[in-house]
């Protein structure tokens, strides 16, 4: 799943899915250090061993900023590789983030994060979070770092829900030795998923579909039952039209989709003018007979606030629900 745009590299995110199960598996506190350290947990096809909390984190995708944040981390981020949009954040957490010393922003057409592992062990990383092509587990742990990847990316065909962001938040909080923090951010972010849930519109349901155009008329890739976007749908009364599709996200042609016709398109993007990445779909996919289009219900959104799962999917979800509300 590391070959897909954003959705996959560093970008293109967890779930309570196969992995898990790791959640909870220590080993117990060694004589004077923290409390379920040393650590080991299942983190897609392998797992990750500390003797402690992480201390000395490279970021090599944008999602866990908001939960490192949320757990009062970020200080632990030695440096970072990938594009971190300041339209995800706040004034002063987008400052906090350009202080942090950037590794590479280099990405190639479909989103991928282009670094070598050479430039990351220099960082003396104690844990590397994400895993873009270039970067080994057994070259980084050869180092002294472990790789945490997201759930989402470990190939679970399970329905994507927001007990999947719950399931990621306990993991980060987890080896980072901040259980209680992490506890306490997933009950503030329930509270305003469930405030979105009490308010979802009622009656005949609306379709709606994600997709993520590559740069220059590439492949264009759809999210199925398990991505976060079907959580998000499902949350606002949508019905994805992909979600028969156990897939997270797939490569989808044209005809599919005009047969699909959803109500409402998202359209995911990492570029700074959406409304171009928007256009240049459309065009170059021949898709100006969808509804959607003819209706001009589209949205475009930052890859973020939709996959993977973080803080992040829940100010997309608000989003998704105020321009449901300004269309009427």
């Amino acid at each position: 799943m590391r070959r897909r745009p954003f959705l996959l590299a560093g970008l293109l995110g967890l779930g309570a899915s196969a992995c898990t199960p790791g959640i909870g598996t220590t080993s117990g506190a060694s004589d004077g250090g923290a409390a379920g350290f040393p650590l080991e947990l299942a983190n897609c096809e392998a797992s990750i061993s500390l003797d402690a909390p992480a201390q000395r984190i490279v970021l090599l995708e944008s999602a866990p900023v908001t939960i490192l944040d949320g757990l009062g981390a970020l200080d632990r981020v030695v440096a970072r590789a990938g594009t971190f949009p300041g339209a995800y954040y706040s004034p002063e957490l987008a400052a906090r983030i350009e202080e942090i010393p950037t590794l590479s922003e280099d990405l190639d057409a479909s989103g991928h994060l282009q670094i070598s592992q050479e430039v990351v062990i220099a960082q003396r990383p104690d844990l590397v979070m994400g895993l873009p092509d270039g970067i080994t587990r057994a070259g980084m742990r050869d180092a002294g770092a472990e790789v945490m990847v997201q759930n989402v990316y470990c190939g679970d065909a399970e329905r994507a829900s927001f007990a999947d962001l719950d399931a990621q938040i306990a993991v980060i909080g987890q080896v980072l030795g901040l259980d209680a923090e992490a506890a306490a951010l997933t009950a503030e972010l329930g509270e305003r998923v469930a405030a979105v849930e009490q308010t979802a519109g009622t009656g005949t349901k609306r379709t709606a579909a994600a997709l993520y155009p590559s740069i220059g008329g590439g492949p264009l890739y759809a999210y199925g039952a398990a991505s976060m976007v079907t959580a998000q749908f499902d949350a606002l009364g949508l019905e994805n039209v992909f979600a028969d599709t156990p897939d997270r996200v797939f490569e989808v042609g044209s005809e599919p989709l005009l047969a699909a016709d959803p109500d409402l398109l998202i359209v995911l993007h990492q570029a700074e003018d959406g409304e171009a990445v928007l256009a240049e779909m459309i065009a170059s996919n021949q898709l100006g007979s969808l509804r959607a289009v003819r209706e001009e219900s589209l949205l475009p959104l930052l890859f973020n606030f939709c996959e993977p799962a973080s803080p992040l999917v829940v100010d997309g979800l608000e989003q998704i629900r105020d321009h449901l509300e300004e269309q009427g």
